[in-house]
C-alpha cells in the first residue's frame, strides 16, 4: 500500500493552487512516474497529493505570433517528442526526452515533472538550460516568470514554494533560432537507466567561428549547470580538435562531479570532457559547421 494520507483531484488551476496553499506538505502529481516510485519506497514526503491531470489547458503546445513556444507542464514526453513545433524548432528537447525510460514511461511522464523534481540527473534539464527556458509559475497572488537558470537550488530542491503551480515552459525565439544543438546521455544501460552524465550544447557561428556556445551538464554538480568558462573558451574560434581540447580543459573550472556508487569522480571528469567535445562538434555539424 502507498502511504497516501490525502488525495485531491483539482478541477481548475485555481483549485489546484488553493489545495497546494492549504497544506504545506501538499505535492503535485502529474505523470506520477517519479512520485509513485517514491511512494512505493515508503517516502512520507509524498503523502499529500494534488492531482492536476484534469487540467487539460496545461497539456497545450503552441507558438504565438512572436515565435515564443509554450509547452504545458502536463504535456507528456511522448506528446512533446511527436509535436511538429518541437521537432522543427527544438530538436534537443526531442533528443533529451527520447532518453527517458521506455515508451510506457514517456507516454506518462511529463517534462514539467522531470524539471520540478529537482533531480540532478533530470534528462530534460540540459535542453532547458541550453534553450534558456522561462518557467511560468502561478500562485493565488500572481503569475511570475522564472528563468531555468537558478530554478534548481540543490539536489531535489527548486525555488517553488507553498502554493506555487508551474504551468508552462516558454522558449523565446532568440534562444532557439539559428542555433545548432545536440544532446548525449551517458548511462550504463542507456535510456532505461539514470544518467551517469548528461551533456547538451547549442552553437551559433559566423564566418567559420563560434559566436556563441551554450554548454550544459547534469550530474556534474549539485544541480544541472551551464559552463561559463568552457563557453568562453571557444568564442571567436573554429570548431576543431584544438579548440575542443581548450573547452575540455576549461571545464575544470565549471564542474564539480562527485564519487558515488554509480561512478567515481575521475571517471565522471573523463566522461564530462569527452561528452563536451562530442556534443559541441555535433551541434556545429547540425548548424552546418565543420570539424
Amino acid at each position: 500500500m502507498f502511504p497516501i494520507e490525502k488525495y485531491y483531484f483539482a478541477a481548475t488551476i485555481e483549485d489546484a493552487i488553493a489545495a497546494l496553499e492549504a497544506d504545506e506538505k501538499a505535492r503535485v502529481i502529474a505523470g506520477g512516474t517519479d512520485v509513485l516510485v517514491r511512494l512505493h519506497g515508503g517516502n512520507p514526503d509524498y503523502g499529500c497529493l494534488v492531482d492536476i491531470n484534469g487540467l487539460d489547458e496545461l497539456r497545450q503546445i503552441s507558438m504565438d505570433g512572436e515565435g515564443n513556444i509554450f509547452i504545458g507542464t502536463l504535456a507528456t514526453c511522448s506528446e512533446i517528442i511527436e509535436h511538429p513545433l518541437v521537432q522543427e524548432h527544438l530538436p534537443m528537447v526531442v533528443q533529451s526526452l527520447e532518453t527517458i525510460g521506455g515508451p510506457q514511461v514517456r507516454n506518462t511522464a511529463t517534462m514539467g515533472g522531470n524539471i520540478c523534481n529537482g533531480a540532478v540527473s533530470a534528462d530534460s534539464a540540459c535542453a532547458a538550460l541550453v534553450y534558456e527556458m522561462d518557467l511560468l509559475i502561478r500562485n493565488s497572488k500572481r503569475e511570475r516568470i522564472q528563468s531555468i537558470n537558478g530554478f534548481h537550488t540543490g539536489p531535489g530542491r527548486t525555488v517553488l514554494g507553498r502554493g506555487d503551480l508551474f504551468t508552462a515552459f516558454c522558449i523565446r525565439p532568440q534562444k532557439y533560432r539559428n542555433m545548432g544543438a545536440s544532446y548525449y546521455k551517458y548511462a550504463m544501460r542507456g535510456a532505461m537507466d539514470i544518467a551517469t552524465i548528461g551533456c547538451g550544447a547549442g552553437v551559433r557561428m559566423a564566418d567559420g567561428a563560434v559566436t556563441e556556445l551554450k554548454l550544459a551538464f547534469t550530474v556534474a554538480a549539485p544541480t544541472p549547470i551551464r559552463c561559463p568558462h568552457a563557453e568562453e573558451a571557444v568564442l571567436g574560434k573554429p570548431v576543431n580538435a584544438e579548440t575542443l581540447q581548450q573547452v575540455a580543459d576549461a571545464l575544470l573550472e565549471d564542474v564539480r562531479p562527485r564519487d558515488s556508487w554509480r561512478a567515481g569522480k575521475e571517471f565522471r571528469l573523463h566522461i564530462i570532457k569527452t561528452l563536451a567535445q562530442k556534443v559541441i562538434g555535433q551541434a556545429a555539424e547540425n548548424l552546418g559547421g565543420t570539424l
